[in-house]
């Protein structure tokens, strides 16, 4: 092909006006922007852990990356971290770890959790025992043997000596569950999955 037919070919190219560049610019940063924000919204999300009371697990000012699809598809299984509106202040966010279902039966004996009547093996507490709250929150009234209402879970810190857990205003509505941890993301000497 000669320059000339070469040169031809380029002029017949329609120039798109600076307007019609700028529109392009501002619809793809607002898809950008949607697509972001659904994600954000229904299937993934980050949040910064500002208590202890995961420890170690999850260490103070933690990031954590969860997802909020299997929630809605399957039931929540014990040993699993979850995170759920506090139903003691409804502008905070926790996370814990479910220690058992609708169903099963918690109890606190000298430190030890027995589910089912089965102490449990909680290689992630580092040893720290498990002991009924002297205040709980409300009305809420627990006894130990306690079984948890069918739709309800059970859920409690790892770091058993300091969390306001189910042992302090009761189980939650598996509903209430909003998403499932998967692990840590920042800062990177914490990166890693949860058992």
């Amino acid at each position: 092909m000669t320059q000339a037919a070469t040169h031809k070919r380029d002029e017949q190219k329609p120039r798109r006006s600076p307007l019609r560049e700028t529109l392009e610019i501002v619809i793809t940063v607002a898809i950008v922007l949607i697509v972001s924000a659904a994600l954000k919204l229904f299937v993934i999300d980050i949040y910064s852990v500002p208590t202890g009371s995961m420890i170690p697990t999850i260490e103070l000012n933690d990031r954590i990356f969860t997802e909020k699809i299997t929630p809605h598809f399957h039931n929540t299984k014990p040993q699993e971290i979850v995170t759920f509106q506090d139903p003691m202040d409804a502008t905070r966010i926790l996370v814990k770890r479910v220690i058992a279902i609708g169903g099963q039966t918690v109890d606190l004996r000298n430190g030890v959790v027995y589910i089912d009547n089965v102490a449990q093996d909680e290689p992630y507490t580092h040893g720290k025992p498990s002991y009924p709250l002297d205040n709980l929150a409300g009305n809420v009234g627990i006894v130990y043997p306690y079984t948890v209402p069918d739709g309800m879970i059970w859920v409690m810190g790892d770091n058993r000596t300091d969390s306001s857990d189910s042992r302090y205003f009761g189980p939650i509505s598996e509903n209430d569950v909003m998403a499932h941890a998967l692990g840590v993301v920042w800062p990177l000497n914490h990166f890693g999955g949860f058992n």
